[in-house]
């Protein structure tokens, strides 16, 4: 009797056990309905009220602008900054728009914070960087493929074109430049780059690089015959640098990856990436190559955020491992906990707030201006930088 009672307890602690791991998950993915649900609009595209355009011949218009009165690096960076708008689900409450204006506090903060120190940093080193902000779309676009939501993103690209041609007149002065875009900035950075840079030959002829990180563009769009090829090797510039990753094993990433993949059409609209294999250029090799790049080889991981611009951040070395699989990168699990994704929603589905290729980045971009360099030997002295308004 004693033993017949013991076991009805045993099976109740199992069942309760069991009951508490289904309320767990249930809440998780609920909690993240929810957020999602709330983050949504509500009104249509075209109903909704858009922020005013930002002037880029204004100062406030950019998050960087190096200064005038600074000796100019051999080269510029037009870095175009990964979604931050909302900066978080407490944030949002102010107001709920397909697009973000550019002086919202929250993601201005995250900009400042949590973008720039891990994204744009990396390239510091090697030029003088011009970001501009624009009226990014929202994360929310991220998690559906509504037309409301694609509209959004093709209305952002309309601020990036504004911006670059404000740089080049401006700024640029027939300097070379690199081109970096990250997240939403990588999807906005590939249209600027098929549509303003390698059409126009004197633009691609000054291009250094580009790099469109943790973004999808399709390899068949930058072969070696193309006006801007993938990098084959990292002694070669004038090309481009493109990857998205997924942790090693996560097939379902790598589906929800290319599924819900974006890429510009001919009719400057986004579509589907269908069939079409995804460029991977691997940050650790600096080519396509689809062989493994083992944890050796990976400079320098770094969890930069809230470091002041121009400080450098502590480097965690041989974090991971990372391979070309199908156009993929697939990246092995960091040693350090500092560098794996945590907090909310909105936290996760937005760029992390660490780089696990910050130093990687830093030096290719550094060897392909040397290449650049090598390959274009007459090129004239940088210019003093034109002063920019208040």
């Amino acid at each position: 009797m004693a033993g017949s009672r013991r076991g009805v307890r045993f099976w109740l602690v199992v069942a309760g056990a069991v009951l508490v791991t289904l309320l767990v998950t249930s809440a998780a993915i609920w909690t993240d309905d929810i957020v999602k649900a709330l983050l949504d609009p509500k009104v249509p595209f075209g109903k909704d009220r858009q922020a005013p355009a930002p002037d880029y011949a204004q100062r406030g218009a950019w998050v960087l602008l190096p200064d005038p009165n600074a000796p100019p690096q051999p080269v510029d960076v037009f870095f175009i900054h990964p979604t931050s708008y909302p900066a978080s689900f407490t944030s949002y409450s102010g107001g709920r728009h397909w697009n973000g204006p550019i002086d919202d506090h929250a993601a201005m903060v995250a900009l400042a914070d949590v973008m720039l120190p891990n994204y744009a940093a990396p390239f510091d080193a090697v030029g003088d960087v011009y970001a501009p902000r624009y009226r990014q779309a929202s994360l929310y676009t991220k998690s559906t493929l509504w037309d409301d939501a694609i509209e959004a993103r093709q209305f952002a690209y309309g601020d990036i074109q504004s911006a670059f041609d404000s740089y080049l007149a401006r700024y640029n002065r027939g300097r070379p430049f690199i081109l970096v875009g990250v997240e939403q900035g990588g999807d906005l950075g590939a249209r600027l780059l098929a549509e303003a840079i390698a059409p126009n030959p004197s633009l691609r002829g000054r291009l250094v690089a580009a790099y469109l990180i943790d973004t999808v563009v399709p390899a068949d769009a930058f072969g070696p015959g193309a006006p801007v090829p993938a990098c084959g090797r990292r002694d070669q510039g004038g090309c481009l640098v493109a990857y998205a990753g997924v942790r090693q094993g996560d097939f379902t990433g790598v589906q929800r990856l290319l599924g819900r993949a974006m890429v510009w059409g001919t009719q400057d609209q986004l579509q589907p990436l269908g069939a079409r294999r995804p460029l991977c250029v691997n940050p650790l090799l600096g080519s396509t190559s689809e062989e493994l790049a083992p944890e050796r080889l990976n400079l320098g991981a770094a969890a930069a955020t809230g470091l002041e611009w121009g400080v450098r951040p502590g480097f965690m070395v041989r974090q991971v491992s990372a391979q070309c699989q199908g156009g993929v990168l697939r990246v092995s699990r960091p040693r350090s906990a500092l560098l794996r994704p945590s907090g909310d929603w909105i936290e996760r589905a937005r760029e992390p707030a660490y780089n696990l290729f910050w130093a990687d980045l830093e030096a290719d971009s550094q060897a392909r201006l040397a290449a650049w360099q090598q390959a274009h030997p007459a090129s004239p002295p940088a210019p003093a930088r034109q002063s920019n308004s208040s």
